[in-house]
């Protein structure tokens, strides 16, 4: 009887060691070496400068993944199950204005009015003031965008996206979050930058080869694009005019955290939201793709995951740090987005319930 139990055991050890060997996963890892991770010092100091944040209600809905505000003031949230808020210029009565049927990321505004959408499981849409949705691009170069991501609109009407992944699209992935986290644990490089052309009504590739392409922000001066790579732990400018157009190069790498969306703000200031410090063992095994796959085999709740940290910083064009707002006890998570007004900071969030707003007096700006 004892035999035939140790019998029993040696199978079942046998099976789970094949298991972790040669179970098929989505991802095909690649090596690489991840920096050092600075952490919280330097331009990167910790501090509690977001505890000054207050909550805005958003209604029924959570995940202001990003914020836009037109030009009566009014604010727009691009919320979870493609749900697009609406709040008074005051930040109160909020309303479901429109649902894209999809899951709605990046939003901004164009020339005329319309609500420009990077949405993730329907690719760039555009939407009237009168809240009808047009499909603006679903591919691009023959390539099916499977997961846009961030948007700007520059002054020319050119609108400027990411595809966050085209091999891990987020509908097929099971949602925006499982996407990226299969992009970035292979770090295969299939995010990419794209344009749209309103005038031509086509859709270019500017940039491949990014791990997880995420936010876009024109430059005030209209001359290039800014572009987080979030798996890369850096953001990268792409030039869109002058000398140096159709180049680029990294203006900011080695971050202490994944930066997310990106935007342009006043007085020369780029804002970006960083939504996790970076993952300790995610950066030790990136010379180890082999153990990244057996990584992926293991149970959802046991690989690497976001960890709650509020941080944002604004930098100028050549990725100087100018400011550090940071709330390492967080009670408002997974920071997205950053929307700067003359008054306010508004501040998105991947999973929170409300929209966060900071006085920027309280913080010296």
């Amino acid at each position: 009887m004892l035999r035939k139990g140790l019998y029993a055991l040696l199978i079942i050890l046998v099976l789970i060691v094949l298991y972790f060997l040669a179970w098929p996963v989505p991802i095909e890892p690649v090596a690489w070496k991840a920096p050092p991770n600075p952490g919280y010092t330097g331009p990167f100091a910790q501090n509690e400068l977001l505890k000054a944040i207050e909550f805005l209600k958003i209604g029924p809905n959570y995940g202001p993944e990003d914020v836009a505000i037109d030009d009566q003031g009014r604010i727009y949230l691009a919320a979870h199950e493609g749900v697009i808020v609406r709040l008074q210029p005051d930040g109160a009565k909020p309303e479901n204005w429109v649902n894209t049927n999809g899951r709605s990321l990046g939003i901004d505004f164009d020339n005329a009015g319309n609500l420009i959408v990077a949405d993730a499981f329907r690719g760039l849409l555009s939407i009237s003031p009168e809240g009808k949705i047009i499909e603006l691009a679903t591919i691009a170069d023959g390539i099916p965008i499977r997961y846009a991501d961030g948007v700007d609109c520059a002054a020319d009407g050119k609108i400027y996206f990411s595809d966050a992944s085209t091999k891990f699209g987020a509908k097929e992935s099971g949602g925006p979050m499982e996407g990226s986290l299969l992009e970035i644990m292979e770090h295969g490089g299939h995010g990419r930058l794209l344009v749209y052309d309103p005038a031509t009504r086509q859709t270019k590739t500017l940039l491949s080869g990014l791990n997880f392409a995420n936010g876009v922000a024109v430059s005030h001066d209209q001359t290039y694009v800014l572009i987080t790579e979030t798996g890369s732990y850096r953001i990268i400018r792409y030039w869109i005019a002058g000398p140096n157009r159709g180049k680029s190069e990294p203006i900011i790498e080695n971050l202490p955290g994944f930066p997310d969306n990106i935007s342009t703000g006043l007085e020369g200031r780029f804002w970006v939201a960083l939504i996790s410090p970076r993952n300790k063992l995610v950066d030790n095994l990136s010379e180890k793709p082999f153990l990244r796959k057996m990584i992926q085999r293991m149970p959802k709740f046991i690989r690497p995951k976001a960890t709650a940290y509020g941080h944002i910083i604004a930098i100028d064009g050549n990725g100087k740090v100018l400011k550090n707002l940071q709330d390492p006890q967080t009670g408002y998570p997974q920071n997205t987005s950053v929307k700067e007004t003359k008054e306010f900071l508004y501040i998105g969030s991947l999973i929170s319930p409300v929209v966060a707003r900071l006085v920027k007096s309280k913080v010296g700006l």
